[in-house]
């Protein structure tokens, strides 16, 4: 069995300007801090949710469902954290 620690959730980015500049920074940022390797999904790409270029270009909007997905010893926090700032409309007023 392998110890690695695999997690996912499915989440939509409710923000007004999606995962643009700022918010994808915040993301990128807040995915760092975990020694897992993370990926976001979108249809079917796969982004290295660490890539600020990768979050950049993959113009995820505002009502977009992604799911993220993570592999490793804390795979399940990372996942828990990005899903809370995706939620947390990464801290932009309505």
């Amino acid at each position: 069995m392998s110890d690695k620690e695999k997690a996912s959730a499915t989440v939509t980015v409710s923000n007004q300007t999606g995962l643009h500049a700022r918010p994808a920074s915040l993301f990128v940022q807040k995915a760092a801090r975990f020694k897992s390797d993370i990926d976001v999904l979108l249809n079917e790409k796969r982004i290295n949710a660490k890539s600020i270029m990768g979050i950049l270009s993959a113009g995820i909007g505002q009502g977009v469902e992604i799911i993220i997905e993570a592999e490793g010893e804390d795979a399940e926090d990372a996942v828990d954290a990005l899903v809370a700032l995706v939620n947390e409309k990464f801290g932009e007023e309505e």
